[in-house]
């Protein structure tokens, strides 16, 4: 598991920011730092991969260089985990793409369930594939949604990017997706009753998009 507030680096900078109440009202800069961890995230993914030289010709030579041999699938729950999803496709720039529609549904106990409404993707058969979702709260939300993708095809490596992820979503997803790689940029400790991550940051989609009704 890769933790970036582990470390210092400007990576600290652009999630103080996302925290911080008064910066996040400004949507555009909370999109566009969300972009930018998910542009760190996909740095840090990279040297995992697998790597072929290859041969470049330059107008004064030819140069050797270790390039990407396969380029990951990228797939993200909506709508929250559109501006992460776009830092990775920045970098990952020949990635396909995959989008999963999911939310909570209130219960009459004032509790909630996982709705998911559907799955569009490109074939997944033997790819790496990195899913985005802003939070990791319960964990109940990416489990659900990766599941749906392992049921359907034979993924060859399953990464999951989330900014910021709670302990206990930490370990629902160890628990359920053992074999899953996980890349966060903060755990926090708590959560409320109603499944908000405390510090946490709010609601990343509403502070993103704005309030849904």
């Amino acid at each position: 598991m890769f933790v970036l507030n582990n470390t210092p680096s400007i990576g600290n900078n652009f999630l103080a920011e996302l925290r911080d109440a008064q910066i996040q009202q400004d949507s555009m800069r909370f999109r566009k730092n969300l972009e930018r961890l998910g542009e760190i995230f996909a740095y840090e993914i990279s040297k995992t991969l697998a790597y072929i030289d290859t041969e470049f010709e330059t107008p004064l030579g030819t140069a050797l260089v270790s390039v990407v041999e396969e380029h990951p699938v990228l797939a993200t729950i909506l709508r929250a985990g559109l501006p992460l999803h776009q830092g990775l496709l920045n970098y990952f720039d020949k990635a396909d793409s995959a989008f999963i529609a999911a939310y909570r549904q209130t219960t009459k106990d004032d509790g909630f369930v996982i709705q998911k409404e559907y799955v569009t993707s490109p074939d997944l058969n033997g790819k790496i594939v990195i899913v985005a979702d802003t939070m990791l709260a319960t964990g109940r939300s990416i489990v659900l949604s990766c599941k749906e993708l392992l049921d359907q095809y034979r993924i060859k490596q399953l990464h999951i990017v989330s900014v910021i992820a709670s302990t206990e979503g930490v370990a629902y997803v160890k628990a359920n997706l053992p074999k899953a790689r996980l890349w966060l940029g903060a755990v926090d400790e708590e959560m409320t009753t109603k499944a908000y991550i405390v510090p946490g940051l709010g609601d990343a989609g509403d502070l993103a998009f704005g309030i849904k009704e």
